[in-house]
């Protein structure tokens, strides 16, 4: 019998836990002949009841299994811990809030065991529950990040997925800090078999995720997967540099010609000054930010400080 282990980041998620409880378990009804199941709940540093309820549902049920961050580390973090203590053969990753529906797990459960996949994943077809901005904005980070990157994301992939171990193991192999799980699952390759899902409303609760916060995850998107914006640098600069020549000769002919251009020249380098030195200032930031993530890189600090779980570590001697 396979055994799976559902990994359920949580953050602030007191309302959303027994209903999802109530679901998995439901659904896990309809296939316990072929498979054995563990809940592994990861509780982000939570400010409300979500640890006290997570434990009340362990105590009464040894299949359910959680750790508790120090403090809020973010989802990156709670799935990279989850797939550190996951024991299944096959894991998967479900959000707390019922956006993900249970019902998609017995389908994806048999790409990979009878259909072969290594991977079954959700894909939305439609953003339901979503705010209008959010939608947007994520639309556009993904059509941005497609043209630069050499590698692909699907704009309507989402994290909602099972992985047999394999996977999982080259997962954890990638050991950065600054971690953008949907890039690393796409880096990862593998056969995936994609699941057209409706987003569903929430459940409960309010979405954690703030414009400041998908800004912040956009750009450790951008700049943990490719170089591009360095490359991009180069190539101004060197447009920049052929711009000045021609204006410099244009201004030469000018002053030649008529002496009343020459002050009209005067504004017009200086305009030209004030955008080259911007652009300056904005590719030693953009430079600055790649030197930024190394220098967090190299210190090897934990990406997650666990303050207590009942689950034992799968994974040995990762050195993260």
């Amino acid at each position: 019998m396979k055994k799976v282990t559902l990994i359920i980041p949580c953050f602030n998620e007191e309302e959303s836990i027994p209903l999802l409880y109530k679901e998995l378990s439901r659904v896990f009804s309809t296939v316990r002949d072929s498979y054995s199941f563990t809940m592994l709940f990861v509780d982000d540093g939570s400010t409300d009841q979500t640890l006290e309820i997570i434990k009340a549902v362990a105590a009464r049920n040894s299949s359910v299994k959680y750790i508790s961050f120090s403090r809020n580390f973010g989802k990156e973090a709670a799935m990279l811990a989850g797939m550190e203590y996951a024991d299944g053969d096959y894991i998967g990753i479900i959000d707390a809030d019922l956006q993900h529906s249970p019902d998609l797990i017995p389908g994806m459960l048999d790409a990979l065991t009878i259909e072969g996949y290594d991977v079954a994943a959700a894909r939305r077809t439609d953003r339901a529950g979503e705010g209008r901005v959010k939608s947007s904005l994520s639309g556009e980070f993904y059509k941005v990040f497609n043209r630069i990157s050499d590698i692909k994301i699907d704009d309507n992939a989402q994290d909602y997925r099972i992985m047999k171990r394999k996977v999982v193991d080259a997962l954890l192999e990638m050991k950065e800090v600054n971690r953008f799980s949907k890039g690393l699952f796409a880096y990862a390759g593998f056969k995936v078999k994609w699941f057209p899902h409706e987003n569903q409303e929430r459940a409960a609760g309010q979405t954690k995720w703030s414009i400041k916060g998908l800004a912040r995850y956009a750009i450790d998107g951008i700049l943990g997967l490719t170089t591009s914006p360095l490359r991009l640098s180069l190539y101004t600069g060197c447009v920049s540099v052929i711009a000045g020549l021609i204006l410099a000769l244009y201004g030469l002919i000018a002053s030649i010609v008529s002496a009343s251009v020459l002050s009209h020249m005067y504004a017009l380098l200086l305009s030209a000054l004030l955008f080259v030195g911007g652009l300056i200032m904005v590719f030693i930031g953009i430079a600055g930010e790649y030197l930024g993530r190394a220098f967090v890189e190299i210190k090897h600090r934990p990406v997650y400080i666990i303050s207590e779980t009942n689950a034992g570590k799968s994974v040995a001697d990762l050195d993260f």
